[in-house]
């Protein structure tokens, strides 16, 4: 006989208490994932729509194959970090608060000591010194680039999840899941805000994304000229729900310890 869901999210049908903030970042994990799930299953028909623009305008392209690719890496991540999760609650490890440090507003280095009298300056070549080689000053590549197609490996979203702050993390989801405002209930985006604020997320980041991703999208429709008169900025609550048939945090999750909604064991 099934047991129904209880009430209290941070208690599992044992009698175990799930720490209160990592039962509150599982719930954001597996709406992201559900939301993933669905659109998976639901943008192949729906993209001959007129109004699948809105969509495709947070996607920053019409292209089905590379929304098609991000949400399946957006999928796996947010499985990766329900794993970890859910094998911190076996545990009954509770999460602690990370906050997100902008690295422009880091305190500036301290200035070098001032060499020994004899020695050469910083501008002064020492005789027999090997010149810095150019390929090691390269611009490292960004740890997450939402551009990149590549789909890392399980082991290496394992890895990830478990080094990076867990708003970092969500910010990856959101950004391949096509995660905004305008696309969630209130109380939902109010969830993720309160993740990326308390566990080192960075809203720049994800906005700064979304306008790239307009920008990107809007020259794919000045090719289009049969498209331009839709307007697929900011549309209405009810477009939104006929376009993805909810809006991302409709569907309350209330058990987390559920064996059903596991993607894997922990």
């Amino acid at each position: 006989m099934t047991r129904p869901a209880t009430s209290d999210p941070t208690q599992d049908r044992a009698g175990r208490t799930m720490p209160q903030r990592l039962a509150a970042l599982l719930h954001v994990v597996r709406v992201l994932l559900g939301h993933g799930r669905r659109l998976v299953e639901t943008v192949p028909e729906r993209a001959a729509t007129i109004e699948f623009a809105i969509l495709a305008g947070v996607c920053g392209t019409y292209t089905l194959p590379t929304i098609l690719v991000r949400l399946q890496r957006g999928i796996l991540r947010a499985m990766a970090l329900e794993r970890y999760l859910l094998a911190r609650a076996a545990k009954g490890r509770e999460i602690g608060f990370v906050y997100y440090k902008d690295p422009r507003e880091r305190m500036p280095a301290k200035p070098a000591a001032e060499p020994p009298k004899g020695e050469p300056t910083s501008g002064e070549p020492a005789a027999g010194r090997a010149k810095p080689n150019r390929d090691e000053k390269a611009p490292r590549r960004p740890a997450f680039d939402p551009d990149d197609l590549r789909i890392p490996t399980a082991e290496e979203l394992d890895a990830e999840v478990r080094r990076r702050p867990f708003g970092r993390t969500i910010l990856s989801i959101c950004m391949d899941l096509a995660v905004i405002p305008g696309f969630c209930t209130g109380p939902f985006w109010n969830q993720i805000s309160d993740t990326l604020m308390n566990y080192g997320g960075s809203f720049t980041t994800l906005f700064k994304m979304r306008e790239h991703r307009e920008t990107s999208f809007q020259k794919e429709r000045d090719k289009k000229p049969d498209t331009w008169s839709f307007a697929w900025r900011h549309p209405p609550l009810e477009t939104v729900r006929k376009v993805l048939g909810y809006l991302i945090g409709d569907v309350p999750i209330l058990d987390p310890f559920d064996p059903l909604l596991a993607t894997a064991p922990p």
